[in-house]
């Protein structure tokens, strides 16, 4: 009876998918040289410095380490090069990729790449760079970035279906906060393998109580 039991179990296991789903959201970079790099903090709490270049990309994703960087500008000068600097301020290059069609939310079709430079004061925020020259900018009630110059028009870090096809991208998160908020991870056993695994161990225990029960 064990046994039948725990090779109904075993197919659960067996089952557990091979991709994870991904995210769709907005992630975050910094520029360092001629790279990017996932942010470490939320635009809501990163302070740049003077002539720094951040970056903005909506795709879908598995997690950080699987996100698609941002395409376009990403050269301070590039950007920002007509804009002199002023006493008081701060001057940040922003580099935002809209992604692509196959990443966008059903009926939506994702604007050019756009690159612009913003001026806030010393002590600003990325955030505040963000809102000074691509608003509208939507947040949902958890401070998740949800959308940079009004896109998308709805939804916010939705989990989107197994995107296991070869080359398909696979969340900056886009992080968030006007404070923080990173794209769930991955990197962990699904939820079907750790079902199965839990159900094994189960049944594993029960086994051993029914042995000790018949030697009493």
């Amino acid at each position: 009876m064990l046994t039948a039991a725990l090779a109904a179990v075993l197919p659960v296991v067996a089952a557990a998918p091979a991709h994870a789903a991904g995210y769709r959201y907005w992630s975050f970079w910094e520029r360092d040289g001629d790279r990017w790099s996932y942010a470490t903090q939320g635009p809501g709490t990163l302070r740049p410095e003077d002539g720094a270049v951040l970056g903005f990309r909506f795709a879908v994703s598995e997690n950080s380490a699987e996100a698609d960087t941002p395409r376009g500008a990403g050269d301070f000068a590039e950007i920002c090069g007509g804009t002199g600097p002023e006493a008081g301020t701060k001057r940040i290059a922003l580099s935002v990729d809209f992604g692509t069609r196959a990443d966008a939310p059903e009926g939506e079709v994702p604007p050019a790449r756009r690159a612009a430079c913003a001026r806030v004061p010393e002590d600003g925020t990325a955030a505040e760079a963000l809102a000074a020259v691509l608003k509208p900018l939507r947040y949902d009630s958890g401070s998740l970035l949800c959308a940079i110059a009004g896109y998308p028009r709805t939804g916010c870090g939705e989990q989107v279906s197994d995107r296991s096809a070869p080359g398909t991208p696979t969340p900056a998160g886009a992080s968030g906060d006007p404070g923080e908020r990173g794209a769930p991870e991955s990197g962990g056993p699904s939820a079907g393998l750790v079902g199965g695994v839990a159900a094994v161990a189960a049944l594993g225990a029960a086994a051993v109580w029914q042995a000790r029960r018949r030697r009493s």
